[in-house]
């Protein structure tokens, strides 16, 4: 069973910066493209930012220039740093990954979500 377990989230105030990490944990297993999404109360999950297993990324237009995303494959893990924080950028973070475990299919995983709060 493969799962995929975000830390790093907490309460900062704006300008302030925090990094994520989304590690991949469980038996063997292949990781293709990782993405954060971030969703709000009430409103739908927003994609973020991707990286793919090549190390091409790809950023919200709402978060270019202030978050970043990285990745160790050697841990099974994705970083996002985010910088420059808004109180707009307040909401829980999701990550999502496209994983297949040894022997099965590949299918589309989710972590539990870290809260981020960005006090004005």
């Amino acid at each position: 069973q493969v799962q995929l377990v975000e830390s790093g989230g907490g309460l900062v105030q704006a300008g302030g910066s925090l990094r994520l990490s989304c590690a991949a944990s469980g038996s063997a297993f292949s990781i293709a493209k990782m993405d954060w999404y971030r969703q709000t109360p009430g409103k739908q999950r927003d994609f973020v930012a991707r990286i793919t297993s090549s190390g091409f990324t790809n950023l919200a237009d709402s978060v270019k220039g202030r978050f970043t995303i990285s990745r160790d494959n050697t841990k099974n893990t994705m970083y996002l740093q985010m910088n420059s924080l808004k109180p707009e950028d307040t909401a829980v973070y999701y990550c999502n990954a496209n994983i297949r475990p040894e022997g099965g299919r590949w299918g589309d995983y989710w972590g539990q979500g870290t809260q981020v709060t960005v006090s004005s």
